[in-house]
């Protein structure tokens, strides 16, 4: 009698999960020449799988250029993928039209890197925050002014500063407005693109606390990029390392921090600043060498076997496949860190 259980194991996974990305990939076309023929392509995301849960924090880690943001535009449809398909809340969003789209925007929504370029200059707050309202033709309950300095107030600003314009605020606090225009409608889920990558050190704490606390609040989800692992260390549930458009690890942010497996995770790692003098003495610092290639034509088979200290003829000749060393921890890698000798020769 007890067969039937792992089915229904795997239905209940699968309702938790409000969004799954299943090999997902995006190429930007090259063209050339007066007919502008296709002469090759950015492989900017490059098959690409992972779920996540609701209520959960997501982070997407890597350098500048890795897909990450790519990944954050496929999710929301501000563009359109190459191909593999993107599933919210059961439904395959991955080609949907414009007019199909329409009511899926109430539950995703974006927080953008730059808080200066992402709100109107020309616009109150008032105005820039209620928008959403207007563009959806929603009537809040108390009318779109209360719900905007409501709105307001749950972002840590005054709700008197209605009226003003955003050359009137600090970097910081124009991030609460673009966040409190984000809650207007009260998404399921919101990406954030760098949303303290921008700001002052000081500042992205509060920023960062901020976006806990809403969290418990409105009951989110987030997927947060980000290129620096100590920023999101504190805010991930799971963490996924991308490099070159594909994920090379992902983990719950506990394992990932304490046991980084592929190389590449490793070396990244060695770079977040640590404030105890004994331990920065006693850690190694990873360079890895060389610039990471060109997306237009990424190396073959394991793609960071180019930076790698670990390299050998198999990581040339064949893609490391992206599989579970130990439960809820992935990794792309034929020689990973912190795993038996032994048992890593098995990958292989």
């Amino acid at each position: 009698m007890s067969a039937p259980a792992q089915p229904a194991a795997a239905d209940a996974e699968q309702d938790s999960n409000l969004i799954i990305v299943e090999d997902l990939i995006k190429h930007f076309p090259i063209r050339a020449g007066l007919l502008r023929r296709q002469v090759g392509a950015v492989q900017a995301v490059d098959g690409v799988n992972f779920a996540v849960k609701k209520r959960e924090t997501f982070s997407i880690v890597g350098e500048s250029g890795c897909g990450k943001s790519t990944t954050a535009r496929l999710l929301t449809r501000l563009l359109e993928a190459t191909a593999g398909k993107v599933t919210f809340e059961g439904r395959d969003i991955t080609h949907l039209k414009d007019a199909q789209l329409r009511p899926l925007r109430r539950d995703m929504q974006m927080i953008f890197q730059d808080p200066y370029s992402s709100l109107n200059p020309r616009h109150t707050v008032g105005k820039i925050v209620g928008a959403p309202f207007r563009i959806q033709g929603v009537s809040p309950p108390g009318g779109v002014k209360k719900a905007v300095q409501d709105l307001l107030a749950a972002v840590g600003l005054n709700p008197e500063h209605y009226n003003r314009y955003p050359h009137e605020f600090s970097g910081g606090q124009r991030q609460r407005i673009g966040i409190a225009r984000t809650l207007a409608l009260r998404p399921r889920l919101i990406v954030a693109d760098e949303p303290v990558s921008a700001l002052d050190v000081s500042i992205q704490a509060q920023v960062l606390n901020l976006l806990e606390d809403l969290q418990e609040e409105f009951d989110l989800t987030y997927v947060i990029i980000a290129h620096d692992l100590s920023v999101v260390r504190y805010v991930s549930d799971r963490v996924a390392v991308m490099y070159l458009g594909k994920i090379v690890e992902l983990a719950d942010a506990e394992a990932l921090y304490s046991t980084p497996m592929h190389p590449y995770t490793v070396a990244l790692m060695s770079a977040v600043p640590v404030p105890d003098t004994r331990r920065r003495q006693q850690r190694e610092r990873i360079l890895l060498s060389g610039d990471v290639p060109s997306p237009i034509k990424p190396p073959p088979a394991c793609r960071f076997h180019t930076r790698c200290w670990k390299a050998q003829e198999i990581c040339r000749t064949k893609e490391p496949p992206l599989v579970e060393l130990v439960p809820r921890h992935q990794v792309a890698c034929h020689f990973p860190e912190n795993y038996p000798p032994n048992e890593a020769a098995d990958l292989r």
